[in-house]
């Protein structure tokens, strides 16, 4: 496993085994949240622009906060020592709603929790999702995948939300369905990558089901068993997509554009693996920089009309 230096770093820096040194200003740390959120993934960075200002730092903080619990949980190579670092994180998170934040990312998390009174819930969430990631590699059951996304993916929409102004029970089932699908289809995305985590995110009782065997997955095997297996796959992502889309239309009109985004995003992410004739294995389906550019002028077109 190539390990992130730049957590590495941080891990040294601001772990557990870390001796405390002063502790930053909000200012610094929130500056620390904006840098790892632009370090990583670029379609966040891309969404950040396209937020208004006041939220783009609350955001940043959310954001660091999961991809510090999503690198604990990943990027150590060991599940021993994530579940200890994920045990050690959560007594930070719990700190903080104490009023006791020591690290940056929950100085600067503090100061979004008490701007838009977010329970600890969804944070608690995600590290049930990352621990059991520790532990479960397979999957019975569509319904037992689905439990899985409850804690992995729907936390995220539901802080969206809060950060938003906008959290509400019909809110929050909405967005839990289209962050359900967008779980759905970077497992649909990601079958080799998971495959050598020694993970399978398809359920078992499906491979039994199309007859792909997890001997055809050691070997990599695309065959019309597997393509059926997969299609069934994406049908059910596509489902929870459209049945998440009305949230757009109720959603503060600043929040519209980039909702519309990961939902059009994660549409798109389905339609490259259907062009690839669900071969997942040869190459990993994505979405170029043309397509987002397309994908953004075409939800600020849709958002336009309404």
């Amino acid at each position: 496993m190539v390990v992130d230096h730049n957590f590495s770093q941080d891990l040294n820096r601001f772990g557990p085994e870390t001796p405390r040194g002063p502790t930053m200003t909000v200012r610094q740390a929130e500056e620390y949240c904006r840098r790892l959120a632009r370090r990583h993934y670029e379609n966040f960075t891309v969404a950040s622009f396209l937020l208004p200002r006041p939220l783009r730092r609350h955001f940043c903080n959310v954001y660091a906060y999961c991809r510090w619990a999503d690198d604990l949980a990943d990027e150590t190579g060991d599940p021993q020592r994530s579940r200890t670092l994920l045990d050690w994180w959560e007594g930070q998170l719990l700190d903080c709603y104490q009023g006791r934040a020591a690290h940056p990312v929950f100085i600067a998390l503090k100061e979004t929790i008490d701007r838009f009174q977010i329970p600890v819930e969804p944070f608690g969430d995600l590290l049930v999702a990352f621990r059991q990631d520790q532990q479960v590699t397979r999957y019975e059951t569509f319904d037992d995948l689905l439990t899985y996304c409850r804690y992995s993916a729907n936390p995220v929409g539901r802080l969206v939300l809060y950060v938003g102004e906008c959290f509400s029970e019909e809110n929050a089932r909405l967005a839990d369905s289209i962050c359900t699908g967008l779980q759905l289809a970077n497992f649909c995305q990601d079958v080799a990558r998971d495959w050598r985590r020694g993970r399978i995110y398809l359920p078992q009782a499906d491979c039994r089901q199309y007859g792909y065997p997890e001997a055809m997955f050691a070997g990599g095997e695309c065959n019309d068993a597997f393509r059926r297996l997969l299609r069934a796959q994406v049908d059910r992502a596509e489902g929870f997509f459209h049945s998440g889309r009305p949230l757009i239309a109720l959603l503060p009109p600043a929040l519209r554009l980039d909702v519309a985004l990961f939902l059009h995003g994660g549409l798109a992410i389905l339609r490259a693996v259907r062009r690839q004739d669900f071969d997942v294995w040869t190459r990993r389906p994505t979405v170029g920089k043309l397509q987002k550019l397309g994908l953004l002028f075409r939800c600020w077109r849709e958002l336009k009309k309404r």
